[in-house]
C-alpha cells in the first residue's frame, strides 16, 4: 500500500468513527428535560405560556424537519461540501484553536444567514415558520421548517469547507450553533446588559422573535450578539414583547405552517408576473398591487 492509499485510509477511517449527527444526537435528552420542566414551570404560575396544541405543533415541525435534513444532508449537503473541501485551500490544520476559530468563523456566517432570511422572500419563506407561533418558550426552538434545505441554508456554510475546514467540523459547529441557540427561547430570564454585549441571552432572543415595530428585524445573533453591535442591529428589551408574525395565520396545521408563505410567494410572483417577489423583503410591495390596494380605498 502507498503512502498516499495509507493516509487515505486512515481519514476515511477518522471520518467513520466521527460521526457529527450522532454527537448532536446526544443533546437531545437534555432538551426534552429542558422542556418539560419548563412546562412544569409555568403550569404551577401561568398556564398560558404553554400550549397543547402548539407544543404538539412544535414538536411535528421538529420531526418533519429532521427528517428532511437527515435526507438532504447526505444527498446533497455532504457531497456539496465535500466538494468545496477538496477543491479549496485545505488552509486550516485540524487543532483546537482552528476549530475555536471555525466556531467564530460559523456564528458570523450563521448572522449573515439569519440576517437574509429576513429581507430575503426565498428565504423567508423557510423561516417563517419558526417565526409564527404566538407563543414564547423552549418547544418553539423545535419550532423549525423541512424547507430549508431547498431554501438554502446550508450554502452559507460552503466558504467554510472550501479555505479548509472539513465537512464533518462544518457541520457540527453548525449542530453547536444550532443547540445553543435553544436556551435562548424562553420567558426565563431578565436582561444582563454587560453579557448582551457579547453573548446571545434569552433577553436579546425575545426581542428577535417580537413583532413590536421597534423589535422587527433586529438582534439576529446565532451565539454571539457582537455581529448585532457591529452592525447596527441590536435592540434591547424594553416593553414587552408580542410574539409572532405580522400577518399572523391562525392554525396549528403543521403542512399549513410549512407552505403558507411558499404558496403566497408564488401567487404574488405569478399574479404580477414579476420574479423580483423572490429576492424582494417579505413586506415589499409590487407597484400594481399598491395601485389595487388605493384604488380600493373609500376616497
Amino acid at each position: 500500500m502507498t503512502a498516499s492509499a495509507s493516509a487515505s485510509a486512515s481519514a476515511s477511517a477518522s471520518q467513520a468513527a466521527f460521526d457529527p449527527g450522532l454527537i448532536l444526537l446526544a443533546f437531545a435528552p437534555a432538551f426534552v428535560l429542558t422542556i418539560a420542566a419548563e412546562a412544569w414551570y409555568w403550569s404551577r404560575r401561568d398556564g398560558s405560556v404553554y400550549s397543547l396544541r402548539d407544543t404538539v405543533s412544535n414538536a411535528t415541525l421538529a420531526l418533519m424537519h429532521q427528517a428532511s435534513d437527515a435526507v438532504f444532508l447526505w444527498l446533497m449537503v455532504r457531497t456539496a461540501y465535500t466538494w468545496c473541501y477538496q477543491h479549496g485551500l485545505r488552509a486550516m490544520p485540524e487543532t483546537a484553536w482552528s476549530f475555536v476559530l471555525l466556531l467564530v468563523l460559523q456564528d458570523l456566517l450563521y448572522y449573515g444567514f439569519h440576517r437574509a432570511s429576513h429581507r430575503v422572500r426565498w428565504l423567508w419563506a423557510s423561516h417563517v415558520t419558526h417565526h409564527s407561533s404566538e407563543g414564547m418558550n423552549f418547544s418553539t426552538a423545535f419550532r423549525q421548517s423541512l424547507t430549508y434545505p431547498l431554501s438554502g441554508m446550508w450554502v452559507f456554510w460552503l466558504p467554510l469547507a472550501w479555505i479548509g475546514f472539513t465537512p464533518d467540523w462544518v457541520i457540527l459547529a453548525v449542530g453547536l450553533n444550532l443547540a445553543f441557540q435553544f436556551f435562548v427561547h424562553t420567558r426565563l430570564g431578565r436582561r444582563w446588559p454587560r453579557l448582551e454585549r457579547v453573548i446571545n441571552t434569552p433577553s436579546v432572543h425575545r426581542v428577535h422573535h417580537a413583532r413590536n415595530p421597534r423589535y422587527i428585524d433586529r438582534n439576529y445573533a446565532g451565539v454571539l450578539t457582537v455581529w448585532d453591535h457591529l452592525f447596527g442591529t441590536f435592540v434591547p428589551e424594553e416593553e414587552a414583547p408580542h410574539y409572532g408574525i405580522t400577518r399572523r395565520i391562525a392554525t396549528h396545521n403543521p403542512l399549513t405552517l410549512t407552505f403558507h408563505e411558499w404558496r403566497d410567494m408564488f401567487a404574488d410572483t405569478w399574479r404580477n408576473r414579476d420574479l423580483r417577489h423572490l429576492w424582494k423583503p417579505p413586506e415589499w410591495q409590487h407597484p400594481r398591487d399598491a395601485q389595487r390596494a388605493h384604488a380600493g380605498r373609500p376616497g
